[in-house]
């Protein structure tokens, strides 16, 4: 699994890497069988759309869940979560998936979260990061998402904790440092 090139951000984030490499070696199930919660701890990667020259990532404001957050989806049975980001980006948004250099095909970062609403379960989300041109998404899938919105990391920080991803806040802190640290926009 590909967890082990995650960089911990926080004692959270070493912490859920942990979690996670304790649930892969026990050999639980690791992928969704049954909407929505069976077995009730599985693999999902989210995607991060990011727009360097603008500086911007790209967050969806998800039906079910009721937040804004990355674009993503359950890892199908015997599927890379990496083909997964593949599928999913054309799905959910019409494009190709482009590997961001911060991170390239490899997670960049990990949660390990309770889901809210009918069906309360676990995710295990996998964080990867993707480069697009902001002009480049046209559409989404307005069923799975009521809008989308580009923003910068400070714009995202500014958001209420309730109405984003419980951990978009450490993402976007954990992106900015990346992105500084690579000379790059943000």
């Amino acid at each position: 699994m590909t967890i082990g090139a995650v960089e911990p951000w926080d004692d959270l984030e070493h912490t859920h890497l942990e979690s996670a490499r304790h649930w892969i070696a026990g050999g639980a199930p690791l992928y969704r069988v049954r909407k929505p919660d069976v077995p009730p701890m599985h693999l999902v990667s989210y995607f991060a759309v990011l727009d360097d020259t603008r500086g911007q990532l790209l967050l969806v404001a998800h039906r079910k869940a009721g937040l804004w957050l990355p674009a993503g989806g359950h890892v199908e049975s015997g599927e890379d979560p990496w083909a997964a980001v593949v599928r999913e980006c054309r799905e959910e948004l019409g494009i190709e998936a482009v590997a961001s250099p911060v991170a390239g095909e490899l997670p960049f970062f990990l949660t390990v979260t309770g889901t809210r609403g009918q069906g309360p379960h676990t995710d295990v989300s996998l964080w990867y990061l993707l480069d697009a041109d902001a002009h480049t998404v046209t559409d989404y899938d307005r069923g799975e998402f009521s809008a989308v919105r580009w923003l910068t990391h400070e714009q995202v920080l500014a958001e209420s904790a309730e109405l984003l991803d419980p951990h978009m806040h450490r993402f976007a802190r954990k992106l900015a440092w990346a992105w500084a640290r690579a000379g790059r926009g943000g």
